[in-house]
């Protein structure tokens, strides 16, 4: 609904007070055509009849072995981010990203477009942070929206090309 504020004076006693107050006036506002159902879409990313599908949702968290800052953990976050992005160009991983630092040890979030907890298991100890336990993973069987899986592609589209080095 559309807010429109014209004066409208009201008088709210307060006792012997009495104060004068504008009152919202709604207009209702046409509705927004339902989008038409793309049963090429549905079908691409997975959806049953209701648009939805399984996920493995797995919460990445501090591991028993921190890797030492320096060139072998720089070398370990780099094959995070490549695994990650291998596992988002097959189909695999519909989301990733960090939690914010804090003191839960939550460290991180993978959403694998699988059917059961044992193939995101496989997936995950692919991963350099796990195979080198700066990171153990929890894993949760989940049912949501198919278009998480279109989230990879449309990522892609809102980075910016990284600006050319100046000599």
């Amino acid at each position: 609904m559309r807010l429109i504020r014209p004066f409208f004076p009201a008088v709210i006693a307060f006792g012997s007070l009495s104060v004068f107050a504008s009152a919202p006036v709604t207009t209702p506002q046409a509705a927004a055509p339902a989008p038409a159902f793309d049963a090429d879409l549905a079908q691409r990313h997975g959806a049953d009849e209701l648009g939805m599908r399984r996920y493995v949702l797995v919460v990445l968290k501090s591991g028993p072995t921190r890797m030492p800052d320096g060139e072998a953990r720089t070398a370990m976050f780099a094959g995070h981010m490549a695994n990650i992005q291998r596992l988002a160009k097959e189909g695999k991983l519909a989301v990733a990203g960090p939690f914010m630092p804090g003191d839960s040890g939550w460290r991180g979030l993978f959403i694998f477009a699988v059917e059961s907890i044992e193939e995101a298991k496989a997936l995950t100890e692919t991963d350099p942070v796990i195979v080198n336990g700066e990171m153990v993973a929890e894993y949760h069987p989940w049912y949501g929206s198919a278009a998480l899986m279109a989230t990879a592609e449309l990522h892609e589209r809102m980075v910016p090309p990284k600006a050319a080095k100046a000599d």
